[in-house]
């Protein structure tokens, strides 16, 4: 058996080409795996919201293949993809000829679409998954969507992977939080990835610029690239009133720097798109505790495990609650990181995930 891959691979700076050289890497200790082959015996699609996807999306309408649903939202893509009565046709297939005119003011408003909850509502999954032979999630919230979208798709949860880094030394790692200004002992959080409305960032500084007066040892580091110039002027007053660091998006090697430099991770998302986050899977497998928006996507992470912020109007006080414990008592960040590991050893490690996927793909080439 051949089996055809097919997805954004590193250097894309994207979470899911990571995780699919991970993934590829994994699967050739099974088998015969090519990367895009015009022919194969099963192809495996990994699909998500951003144009990194586009071949990958081509691919899985072309023939049957087992599809890996990374988000369980495509609207934004496909907003990326197609022209206003293309979008429009793919909304009425989707929901039907009723919602034609929202499908025209969704178009109108797409600027705005970061941030708008009915993008979330209307993940537009359907023709992407109906024909798959299998569908391969990361969490209940997208096997939810999944079955609103297509309840006769055979649907297969499988965690997200875990593979540990070869980790800085301690070294390394002190120089790198000396070169932010960061001293030994202050508490320093990370937020990671791709900053966009949904990762609640404003919230984040507005807590942290309140917090700073009160907890002058916890400190804020933000990291990645801001995927709306209108986000970034819109916080530029706050990351300065909070004396957050910043740092553009970086190599694998630096993130792994700054992910064993950061005593914390903060990563809230809302609304969410059914994804599983790869930064919370990597940052909880080293050890550190990490911040979530308390949501079906991390329903299967146990108590103690994670920290939990509620989505809506308690989540400012959570958020500012959460911060405040981690960098005031004495041990608890390394107890609920080391839950956090082990709990990520346990189910997300990559040599399991490797071994369901190939299984799948062998029951659906037969």
């Amino acid at each position: 058996m051949t089996a055809g891959f097919y997805s954004p691979l590193p250097p894309a700076p994207s979470g899911v080409a990571d995780y699919a050289a991970a993934l590829l890497e994994e699967l050739r200790r099974h088998g015969r795996v090519k990367v895009a082959p015009r022919r194969c015996d099963v192809a495996l699609c990994h699909l998500g919201n951003n144009a990194l996807h586009a071949a990958a999306y081509r691919r899985a309408l072309e023939s049957p293949s087992v599809v890996v649903l990374h988000d369980a939202v495509l609207n934004h893509f496909l907003l990326g993809q197609l022209g206003e009565e293309a979008y429009v046709e793919e909304f009425v297939y989707n929901y039907g000829e009723w919602h034609r005119a929202l499908a025209r003011d969704l178009w109108r408003a797409r600027a705005g679409s970061g941030a708008d909850s009915r993008y979330f509502r209307y993940p537009m999954l359907r023709r992407a998954v109906e024909s798959a032979r299998a569908v391969v999630v990361h969490n209940p919230a997208a096997a939810q969507a999944l079955h609103r979208h297509a309840p006769k798709a055979r649907i297969v949860e499988i965690p997200h992977l875990f593979r540990a880094p070869a980790p800085p030394g301690d070294v390394e790692t002190a120089r790198y939080r000396q070169a932010l200004g960061v001293a030994p002992d202050t508490f320093l959080f990370g937020v990671f990835g791709y900053l966009r409305e949904s990762k609640r960032l404003t919230t984040v500084l507005e807590v942290f610029a309140q917090v700073r007066r009160e907890i002058p040892r916890a400190a804020l580091l933000v990291a990645g690239r801001f995927v709306s110039s209108d986000l970034e002027r819109a916080v530029a007053g706050l990351v300065a009133e909070c004396g957050a660091i910043r740092r553009p998006f970086l190599s694998d090697h630096d993130f792994w720097l700054a992910a064993r430099a950061v005593d914390a991770c903060i990563n809230l998302r809302y609304p969410a798109a059914g994804e599983t986050s790869g930064i919370a899977i990597r940052l909880m497998g080293i050890g550190k505790p990490v911040v979530v928006t308390d949501s079906l996507e991390y329903q299967r992470f146990p108590e103690g495990a994670c920290l939990r912020v509620p989505p809506g109007p308690a989540e400012r006080d959570s958020l500012r609650a959460h911060v405040v414990l981690l960098s005031s008592v004495f041990g608890a960040a390394a107890a609920i990181g080391q839950r956090g590991a082990g709990h990520i050893a346990a189910c997300h490690g990559v040599e399991q995930a490797g071994k369901r996927y190939w299984e799948l793909l062998c029951e659906c080439c037969s």
